[in-house]
């Protein structure tokens, strides 16, 4: 009897965390969209809905090109500053970052992170200006990413006003080098080398406008730009004598050969070729880049290992084809980027409270597989997953890209993804 009176007082101590502790995920997600707070939160979503939309405008008319993200990065930190974020700075690699301390760790971690790239794949000089048409908005860059920066200081803000605390301290990052050959620098230096290497417990990235769309698997990829050099000569007076561009069309081929699984998925793009000097010259260098990928790092592995032998043997090929009398063909690999595959389980709690908290909203939720900033604590088995900032949108990476900021399906959409972090992150 003792022992049971032991019990009944313990269990009284822990209260609510303890009763959290043992509820599921769907019991968290719907426990918090009941709690006032967060009703509260999603009603300053609204009224401050015009602010969001010139937040977009604002931001995205900074130029955000790639490795060029400086000035973009220069705004927000003024941003995180004014809405009272703590320890705001910007890192070694142009990371801005800022803390929202919780009530149960007071900003010392570990840290949930809420993650929106600053970059664009847009290059310098292109006219980002925003032309706007009703509730639809056009620029380069304006719903990839910008959108989703603006959303995570809409985010704040809402919270901050219905005055919502958190247990968990959240680390909110507007981050560098999302885009092509960037490749993942900004979340490489987060997990790899900054002050919160190790401290983070689970990881939002918002990326994009569908708020339905959950990634859960991270395609990894490797890219190269392979260089083949030789003598080079006069197209008719040095005729026969081995051709780089021989060998480079041989490589391709012997890429295209290959057989990769349908499942996982995994692909290859022969992408960008060029060199030689005129149309009368046998070329002493030309280049290809190449992208792989797939979901799974074995099957990437495999694919990358079939590419390197069909460089190899093309380079064979061709030596022993032709003269190498003045120097042979040789084939060089550089390396253009490489980001790691990796997965959150569809049963991890990350997954679940995301998944219940779009469905709480209305949408219905798709996992999905693509290539974000969620790929890298992903690959270290960090939960993590990658979601829309909420509303429409379309013509990813063209000039023409638009997002729609309608009202009331732009909030409904941001709403998804606020009680997503907030049960994740826990409140009292």
């Amino acid at each position: 009897m003792r022992s049971l009176v032991l019990i009944c007082f313990l269990l009284a101590l822990a209260g609510p965390e303890f009763a959290r502790a043992e509820q599921s995920p769907e019991a968290d997600v719907s426990r918090v969209a009941s709690n006032p707070r967060f009703k509260a939160a999603q009603k300053v979503l609204m009224s401050e809905h015009g602010r969001t939309v010139a937040d977009i405008i604002r931001l995205t008319e900074i130029p955000a090109p790639p490795f060029g993200e400086a000035r973009r990065a220069a705004e927000v930190r003024k941003d995180f500053e004014a809405l009272g974020l703590k320890d705001v700075a910007i890192d070694a690699e142009g990371n801005v970052t800022g803390v929202r301390p919780g009530l149960r760790t007071a900003g010392r971690g570990p840290f949930l992170v809420v993650a929106a790239h600053l970059d664009t794949v847009f290059p310098e000089g292109t006219d980002v200006r925003v032309r706007r048409d009703g509730w639809r908005l056009a620029a380069p860059g304006v719903g990839d990413n910008t959108r989703s920066l603006a959303t995570l200081l809409a985010w704040i803000r809402a919270l901050d006003a219905a005055g919502l605390k958190t247990d968990s301290d959240i680390l909110f990052v507007a981050n560098v080098g999302e885009e092509g050959q960037g490749d993942l620098r900004g979340m490489k230096a987060l997990f790899g080398k900054g002050s919160y290497a190790g401290r983070i417990s689970a990881f939002f990235s918002v990326d994009g406008s569908d708020p339905a769309g959950v990634v859960t698997r991270g395609v990894g990829s490797n890219r190269y730009r392979v260089v083949f050099s030789g003598p080079g000569g006069h197209s008719y007076g040095a005729f026969g004598i081995v051709n780089p561009m021989a060998a480079m069309a041989g490589a391709i081929s012997g890429l295209y050969a290959l057989t990769p699984p349908a499942s996982p998925k995994t692909t290859y793009s022969a992408s960008v070729a060029g060199g030689g000097t005129s149309v009368n010259t046998i070329p002493a260098s030309v280049f290809v880049e190449v992208d792989l990928r797939s979901e799974d790092p074995k099957a990437l592995a495999e694919l990358d290992r079939g590419f390197r032998s069909a460089v190899d043997r093309a380079v064979a090929a061709e030596n022993a084809a032709r003269s190498t009398a003045l120097g042979p063909v040789k084939a060089e690999l550089k390396v253009l980027g490489e980001r790691p595959a990796g997965m959150t389980a569809s049963d991890s709690r990350l997954v679940r409270i995301t998944r219940a908290a779009i469905t709480a909203q209305g949408f219905t939720a798709e996992e999905e597989a693509s290539s974000t900033d969620s790929n890298i604590p992903m690959s270290l088995g960090i939960p993590a997953v990658t979601i829309g900032a909420g509303g429409r949108g379309g013509r990813a990476h063209a000039p023409d890209e638009w997002i729609d900021v309608e009202p009331v399906e732009m909030v409904r959409g941001m709403s998804a993804g606020l009680l997503a972090i907030v049960a994740q992150a826990g409140v009292r």
